[in-house]
Parts: C-alpha cells; sequence; structure tokens
C-alpha cells in the first residue's frame, strides 16, 4: 500500500453499499470512519467500528457541515441560468418537446378534467397554461425556483388563465400546498414522494438512456487532427492540450451525421419514476453488447434519452420522447463520449461493456460518466482484443 498515513477521521457524505467480494466497507450518510491509507485518488483503506475495507474516496469528507451541503447545490448559479430568457428561447423553439407536452395534455384531457395538476419546474409556464386552457383542471400549481417565476405570473394573467393557475416560488422541498396530487409534469422524486396520491400518475412515467458505438470524422478532424500541420506547420505538441480540453468532458448538442453509427443502439439504463428512489441515483449503470454492422473508426460513444408519457384514458397509446437521431430533432440533440484514441474496426467486431452513472457527492449537480469497454474481433490471422476505461465529469 501506498501514501500510508496516521489514520484521518472523515465524514461520509452518501451512502454506500460495498460488495465482500471486493473488500468493499458498506457505509452510510452521516457516519465518520478512519482512513489508513489513500489508495489511489478513486479508492482509500478505511476503518469502521473496527472492519476494514475499500470506501470511494469521493464519499468522504472532512469537516462537512450543514451549510456546505447546501452550498454543494450551486442554486445560485444553477437558477440564474434558468432565470435568464436564453435558455427559455432555446426550449420553447424546440418543437418537438413542446409538441409532445402539448400532445400528451390534449390525448388525456378527459382524464385530467377537474383533477388538479402540479407542474415543477415550470419556467415560463408553458405546460401550466396548455394544461389550464386544454384540459379545464381543478386547478394547477405551477412551481419555479428562479427570478423567471415574476414574468411566469404575467404570463398566466396574459393569457387569462389566473383563476386556473397558480403560481408558486421555491424548490420541491420548500413550497407548501393544499392537497395532493394525481397528476405531475416534469416530476422529481422528492416531490413525487411528497404530493403524489395513491393512485396518481407521473409525467414522464418511465425513462431509458440509449447508447451507440460511432464514428466521429467531422469533430475529431476540427479538434485533434487540425494540429498535424495547419498552414503547413507542425503543431502537433498541442494535440494533447486538445485532448484535455475538448475530450474529457462529453461534447454535448451533439448532431449524429448519418453513417455515423457503428451498430445498433442499446438502451442501457431504465428508469422506472414510480419505483425509483433518490438513494437510486447515487449509482446507475447498465451493461452493453455491440454487434458491429460495418467496418470503420470508432471514435466513441452517442448518447440520449427517451421519457414516455402514459396515458390516462382507458386503452390509450403511451406517447414517447426520443431525443434520439432518427426521431425529430431536439434541442437537446445527443451527448458525444470520445475516446482518447480512435480504434479501427471491422463489421461484426464485438463492443461490450458497462457504463457507470455516479452522482458526485459533494457537489450535488455534478456526476460521472465510466464507460468500460472490450473490442473483441477477427482479423485472418488471429482474433485481437482492446479493452479500454475513461471518464467523463458532467453537470446538470
Amino acid at each position: 500500500m501506498e501514501d500510508v498515513l496516521p489514520p484521518e477521521e472523515y465524514v461520509v457524505l452518501w451512502s454506500f453499499h460495498g460488495r465482500c467480494s471486493e473488500e468493499q466497507l458498506s457505509i452510510s450518510k452521516g457516519e465518520r470512519l478512519m482512513v489508513h491509507a489513500k489508495i489511489s485518488p478513486e479508492w482509500w483503506w478505511a476503518e469502521l467500528r473496527g472492519v476494514f475495507g475499500y470506501v470511494p474516496a469521493s464519499y468522504l469528507y472532512q469537516g462537512a457541515n450543514e451549510d456546505e451541503e447546501e452550498d454543494a447545490w450551486q442554486d445560485e448559479e444553477y437558477y440564474f441560468t434558468y432565470g435568464t430568457l436564453n435558455l427559455h428561447l432555446e426550449m420553447l423553439s424546440d418543437k418537438s418537446r413542446t409538441e409532445t407536452y402539448r400532445r400528451v395534455i390534449v390525448n388525456n384531457s378527459a382524464s385530467l378534467h377537474r383533477k388538479v395538476v402540479m407542474d415543477l419546474g415550470c419556467g415560463t409556464g408553458i405546460m401550466s397554461l396548455f394544461c389550464a386552457q386544454l384540459a379545464q383542471p381543478a386547478a394547477v400549481y405551477a412551481v419555479e425556483a428562479s427570478s423567471m417565476v415574476e414574468h411566469t405570473k404575467e404570463l398566466v394573467k396574459q393569457n387569462a388563465c389566473e383563476e386556473v393557475i397558480t403560481v408558486l416560488r421555491g424548490r420541491a422541498e420548500e413550497i407548501q400546498l393544499p392537497e395532493q396530487f394525481e397528476f405531475m409534469v416534469e416530476s422529481v422524486l422528492l416531490a413525487r414522494d411528497r404530493w403524489l396520491r395513491e393512485g396518481g400518475t407521473m409525467w414522464p412515467s418511465s425513462a431509458a438512456l440509449t447508447l451507440v458505438p460511432c464514428q466521429a470524422h467531422r469533430y475529431y478532424a476540427d479538434k485533434m487532427a487540425f494540429w498535424e500541420k495547419p498552414y503547413g506547420l507542425d503543431f502537433t505538441p498541442l494535440q494533447p492540450l486538445a485532448l484535455q480540453e475538448f475530450f474529457a468532458k462529453p461534447k454535448f448538442s451533439h448532431l449524429m451525421e448519418p453513417g455515423d453509427r457503428l451498430a445498433s443502439p442499446v438502451d442501457v439504463i431504465h428508469l422506472d419514476m414510480y419505483t425509483l428512489q433518490v438513494a437510486d441515483l447515487e449509482e446507475m449503470q447498465g451493461e452493453f453488447k455491440f454487434r458491429l454492422e460495418k467496418s470503420g473508426v470508432f471514435h466513441g460513444f452517442a448518447a440520449w434519452f427517451s421519457v414516455c408519457f402514459e396515458s390516462l384514458e382507458e386503452g390509450g397509446a403511451p406517447v414517447e420522447l426520443n431525443t434520439g437521431p432518427d426521431s425529430e430533432p431536439t434541442h437537446w440533440k445527443q451527448t458525444l463520449f470520445m475516446l482518447d484514441e480512435p480504434v479501427s474496426v471491422r463489421a461484426a467486431d464485438l463492443i461490450s461493456g458497462r457504463i457507470i452513472l455516479r452522482r458526485n457527492p459533494v457537489w450535488r449537480r455534478h456526476l460521472t460518466v465510466t464507460i468500460h469497454w472490450d473490442i473483441n474481433g477477427h482479423t485472418q490471422e488471429e482474433p485481437t482484443c482492446q479493452a479500454g476505461t475513461k471518464s467523463f465529469p458532467m453537470w446538470r
């Protein structure tokens, strides 16, 4: 073991269920343990009540207190973003997203009639307005934590919906409402546990994360190959810097080009919004196995999500919003996770592995996406195998 130190006391910021086979220690939020050795940046050797084992280093903190944990949400920065018009213009201009929500409400208008609706994170209130005008609910509570809420109130009045829609400013954990609900729009788990009546409906009802290995020739050329010979000069010493700057984090709003896909997409994570628990969000993982459909260059993985809205009408069909490249484009587009080095692959090669999403126990809006992959191929000479792992920090 390296970095052996006098034992130091640390506080557990989030619970972790260890695996006995890997000598991992199970720890619970708020517990205090002693760290005996910092084996690696990711795993430390610790003692809890006389039991030793490995614990994830990022789950521990010295001197944590309630104020620091609240700061970890970075609310001021997060809600400031939603208080500006730029982000709302992008969302409202996304016709696929917005029309899907309107279609869900229209299709279920009979069941929503005289019901109570909660629109959590309502933004400009467009979905609350859809509900009020198209479904005639008993009441709509539009909840927004950013400064946009003052403009939302004006929009509700401007559209003559103030008798139905009540606009409230605050987070789901803080607001007080007079009753429980049978329907929620864009709800979150804490609001579900606090407000959803037994037998009520969650929209979205389920969600899935989809992954596919892909090529990204244009992006690779723009960000990495560019430095090989710009203007006839050798700028390759800048490539390591480019790798860190452009490929260390995911590329958001990536529009996958036709022909970039190397295999059929796979849903790697499924979420049931009725049974999902807050603790489940700390670590989510899924496995994948792709049989490549063509030869090419494996630059990385593209990911996107889909959400499903179950019907409230008897026999009604659910409505899906899919942000993938084969569906009508949305403002989310796709997310690209680039490998450090491209890999030449052949049709019928097998790429398998798993993806892990770990929430940061200190900065609660941050998470790390780790992808492990193995490439098993066959050449005329002999079978080949390559393996890799890469972690990407994300902020949400």
